[in-house]
């Protein structure tokens, strides 16, 4: 066993003091939310639109019930423990607050393109899924099949995001990648944030279990806080594209099942859960997206890119039956859910889940490589699956910023 009695004595009191109230409680490494932007959101919403955000969106069947309470003429909103802030509802058409700063920009707001450059001064992030390279066996995002290729999503998704940015800077963007290496963006590693695994463990624990908490806190959150603290504070993008890939279950990495499941969808922040709401940080995270209207961009772009990558890729909607999870937009490729990454990026997120890593023509293709031009893979000829997820993703906001904006001559 390892753990201090000291250590797992104070774990024990942080847990009972956080359920307590008047006691501040906030989600794993996530520091104190800073709630001064409240201030602006007074008189920039009416309560209609507030209440439709709210229920149809982000907390259905009242899951923020006990934290939000949407009165007549205000919205009072528990910032910590017994701490309470009222913000007003616009009012006569009159929006008087300008809502929480924002540094992206709608589609509809960069005015004309020039012809044939749809995205022309629309400033793109890509954030490749995952760690590659040593990292991807630490994530579970791997498995290899003998001595052939493995399979690496973290890998996968920077061979992806590569082939997409000079795809998109032909059409005008400006793409920045948030990973160009499989090397972690955080300064942390395991094992420094091993005392942290430590106070969230209660009870008695073992070496590896210290361990595998350690690492979750590490690839899991500390990394994509990293890279929102870039997004949101050096880079300010207009649109965050955040390249993932599925899987279906495949038992022991090194020995993986393949299955001959292979499916698509999208993910728009939204559906939290009431015991997520119950972290001020998180319930932050929420109201900070609703406040900005960040959805009313977010679904429909998300919508077209991934109908366009179904276009592109043939691939199936992947369907959830758990209650993470509920169908967004019109089609049946996008779902709402709360994920740390299009919950932390205060900006429309494209996130985005083609093909199963673990389906057997999946495998095939990535067996195939990265290639330009067709190859016959399973007796049909086609593009390499790195080139055809980039290519539908270009498609897809091509379309987007192409309708949303006029053409220029």
């Amino acid at each position: 066993m390892v753990g201090t009695p000291k250590l797992i004595g104070l774990a024990a009191l942080l847990f009972f003091l956080a359920g307590r109230s008047g006691f501040a409680k906030n989600s794993p490494l996530a520091p104190p939310p800073d709630w001064s932007w409240l201030a602006h959101c007074a008189h920039s919403m009416p309560r209609e639109e507030f209440a439709r955000l709210l229920q149809n969106h982000y907390a259905r069947n009242d899951a923020a019930a006990g934290s939000v309470e949407v009165g007549e003429a205000s919205v009072r909103i528990r910032t910590e423990g017994d701490a309470w802030q009222e913000v007003p509802f616009a009012t006569g058409g009159e929006h008087q607050g300008t809502g929480p700063a924002r540094f992206w920009r709608k589609a509809a707001e960069l005015g004309p393109a020039p012809l044939g450059k749809p995205l022309q001064g629309v400033k793109i992030v890509l954030d490749p899924g995952h760690l590659g390279g040593e990292w991807a066996a630490m994530e579970e995002r791997f498995f290899q099949l003998g001595k052939t290729r493995p399979v690496a999503e973290g890998d996968l998704t920077l061979a992806v995001a590569k082939r997409l940015k000079p795809m998109l800077e032909k059409l005008g963007a400006q793409a920045v990648l948030l990973r160009k290496s499989d090397r972690p963006v955080t300064r942390q590693r395991a094992k420094t944030l091993e005392p942290a695994a430590a106070a969230e463990l209660t009870g008695a624990y073992t070496a590896e279990r210290l361990r595998r908490q350690s690492e979750l806190f590490f690839y899991r959150i500390s990394e994509i806080r990293a890279r929102a603290q870039l997004v949101n504070e050096l880079l300010k993008p207009d649109v965050v594209v955040c390249l993932h890939m599925n899987a279906e279950e495949w038992g022991e990495p090194e020995h993986p099942v393949l299955q001959p499941r292979n499916h698509l969808h999208a993910i728009v922040n939204g559906c939290y859960g009431r015991r997520e709401l119950e972290s001020d940080d998180i319930r932050a995270e929420m109201l900070a997206h609703l406040f900005g209207r960040i959805a009313d961009e977010a679904v429909p772009l998300s919508e077209c890119v991934v109908e366009t990558l179904a276009e592109a890729t043939g691939l199936p909607p992947y369907t959830y039956f758990s209650n993470n999870a509920f169908r967004a937009g019109e089609g049946p490729y996008l779902y709402s859910r709360n994920l740390l990454a299009n919950r932390l990026y205060r900006v429309p997120v494209v996130f985005l889940e083609p093909y199963v890593m673990n389906s057997s023509p999946v495998w095939r293709r990535v067996q195939m490589g990265d290639y330009s031009g067709e190859k016959v893979v399973d007796g049909v000829p086609q593009k390499s699956l790195v080139v055809e997820y980039a290519t539908g993703v270009a498609e897809g906001l091509a379309r987007y910023f192409r309708r949303e904006r006029p053409s220029g001559k």
